[in-house]
């Protein structure tokens, strides 16, 4: 089953449902025919789905393991999401609870966190531990094709 990612229409209200390798894409509102813009905001994924969004999303995929107990995660979490805004239609972000998904923690070896990924076409291209600025992440993405 290829997983769908749940978004609400701004004009209606209404929950559509967006394929994984879609979520960078404007759509159309299935109830209104309204505009359906790109995913602007950080995604709190499962493992199935990111396994989907990596492996069939068209753009790079920036990717921050944090915790809720890390005081650094809590520093970057709004340069995380000003950067899902920013980057809307040309990136991707997802937000994986390390303390809730543990094996996708280990699946890259995450020792320490806040610690990001971008992946391009399912491959890791960039690896980074600690926080760091909006500006910097910027620049991951854009090296990948963003």
């Amino acid at each position: 089953m290829n997983p769908t990612i749940i978004r609400t229409c701004a004009a209606c209200g209404a929950k559509n449902r967006v394929p994984a390798g879609r979520l960078a894409d404007e759509g159309r509102c299935g109830s209104c025919k309204a505009p359906l813009a790109p995913v602007a905001e950080p995604l709190a994924i499962d493992p199935e789905g990111f396994a989907a969004v990596v492996q069939e999303v068209k753009v790079p995929v920036l990717v921050d393991f944090w915790a809720s107990w890390c005081g650094p995660c809590r520093i970057s979490a709004p340069e995380v999401e000003a950067l899902a805004r920013e980057m809307a239609g040309r990136a991707v972000v997802l937000k994986v609870d390390t303390e809730r998904h543990p094996e996708l923690a280990a699946r890259y070896g995450v020792q320490s966190i806040p610690y990001f990924l971008v992946l391009r076409d399912g491959r890791v291209v960039l690896e980074r531990t600690g926080a760091v600025p909006r500006t910097e992440m910027r620049r991951w993405l854009e090296a990948a094709g963003a």
